[in-house]
């Protein structure tokens, strides 16, 4: 099993990301697929149309979100922290427990279709 903790910088408000990584309707916006989402601990996700599965664990609006991931039977938390930067957000990214065949595939999704999608939007 592997760990992965990477950063990003997003040109728009800790409010507007939290909002586009919590809100379905966002969230279909960026993705372009098939949500189901609410900002609820204890909610069991789907994004991209089922691709990636889990549970919501807990949310503090602006700030952060905690979330596990399932592969098949395995767990995966992942924390995403928000935090204020002179150009709009700084995000900090931590996943633990990946399977190592799936890494490379989670860490480039991470790159392009997550965050890769999410600077697209916010860069328009």
């Amino acid at each position: 099993m592997k760990e992965l903790k990477k950063y990003y910088k997003l040109q728009a408000s800790p409010a507007d990301v939290y909002n586009a990584l919590t809100n379905q309707v966002m969230l279909e916006i960026w993705t372009g697929d098939e949500t189901d989402f609410k900002a609820e601990p204890g909610y069991e996700f789907s994004l991209w149309g089922g691709e990636i599965v889990g549970r919501n664990i807990e949310f503090e609006a602006n700030k952060q979100i905690e979330q596990v991931w399932y592969f098949d039977k395995i767990e995966s938390p992942v924390s995403i922290k928000l935090h204020p930067d002179k150009k709009g957000t700084s995000v900090e990214l931590r996943q633990q427990n990946i399977p190592d065949e799936a890494f490379e595939n989670i860490a480039d999704g991470w790159d392009i279709d997550y965050f890769g999608a999410l600077e697209e939007l916010f860069n328009e």
